[in-house]
């Protein structure tokens, strides 16, 4: 890339391209974007945004735009601006100010096209239970319900049926193993079966038979003997329940966990690790594949339109 970064976001656009905004480098804030070209295998710039900003969110919405919103523009201050990045013009413009600032949240495409982000923190403390949604129809904000516990590195995680299931992150400085269900119809939470563990620097992806796959992170944040951890567990939307699932080799947070073409999860570096390896489904296993030739931590990892990822 033009610039390293960390805390930035990565997303595939409709034309296979990757959009990479922002972040944070050892000089401070990024306010750069660039593209990725699958097809060359090169970098161009593209237009920068208005504010510099890491740890907010970027979705790709129906119509092929893509929505940033939030983060930390300098510091620790949190912001509620937000932004949208036209591909066929390379250029931004801005889009209504989120109801509340934040960063380190998460931003969800509904089915209906909406997009629910939750959570989060003000500044350097205060987590926030909040949550609302962006009408791309409109491109205004507006409220909606609350969740029973304020968390920030959390994960959310658009199930089958149209609901939201947001986990793990933290409350203050305690880590929260209490999930919560977001019914987009009733605009409402419910409390769903508690997690076998609290995590935080997890992951949470969604399989394709339905279930989740949470892995890894920090277990007992918060407390006098956080871990990193290599356990995994499933939630099963038809049960409503938590399972164990194998373990990877390795404890890791600050990874990323993406869903392969075949159904498999590969995960990928996390502290100060260049290993990766596959989680498969079928036998709740887990395989060593190849190392990369650098260590990757707060990384994104992105999979390309011909498999690769």
């Amino acid at each position: 890339m033009t610039e390293a970064r960390i805390g930035h976001t990565a997303t595939l656009l409709l034309d296979g391209r990757v959009l990479v905004v922002g972040g944070e480098n050892p000089t401070g804030g990024v306010a750069s974007a660039e593209l990725y070209d699958p097809g060359s295998g090169s970098w161009t710039v593209t237009e920068r945004t208005d504010l510099s900003r890491a740890g907010h969110t970027a979705t790709l919405l129906s119509d092929g735009t893509v929505l940033v919103a939030g983060g930390y523009s300098s510091g620790s201050t949190s912001v509620a601006s937000a932004e949208l990045y036209d591909p066929g013009t390379g250029s931004w413009t801005t889009a209504g100010p989120m109801v509340a600032t934040r960063g380190v949240h998460t931003a969800t495409r509904l089915q209906d096209g909406t997009v629910l982000v939750v959570g989060g923190r003000r500044s350097s403390v205060g987590s926030l239970s909040s949550a609302e949604l962006y009408d791309p129809g409109t491109g205004s904000w507006r409220t909606t319900g609350s969740m029973a516990e304020a968390r920030w590195e959390h994960t959310a995680t658009l199930l089958l049926d149209g609901t939201v299931l947001v986990l793990g992150g933290l409350n203050r400085s305690d880590g929260l193993a209490s999930p919560e269900l977001y019914d987009p119809i009733k605009g409402t939470w419910t409390a769903a079966a508690r997690m076998i563990e609290a995590r935080i620097g997890h992951t949470a992806t969604l399989l394709l038979d339905g279930r989740v796959l949470v892995v890894g992170g920090v277990t007992a944040p918060g407390s006098d003997s956080p871990s990193e951890t290599s356990s995994g567990e499933l939630y099963d939307p038809s049960t409503r329940a938590w399972s164990r699932t194998g373990s990877m080799e390795i404890g890791r947070s600050g990874h990323t966990a993406t869903l392969l073409s075949d159904g498999k999860v590969l995960v990928v570096g996390g502290g100060t690790l260049a290993s990766a390896e596959l989680y498969d489904p079928r036998s709740g296993l887990w395989t060593a594949t190849a190392t990369m030739s650098e260590v990757y931590y707060g990384h994104t990892a992105t999979l390309l339109l011909d498999g690769t990822v």
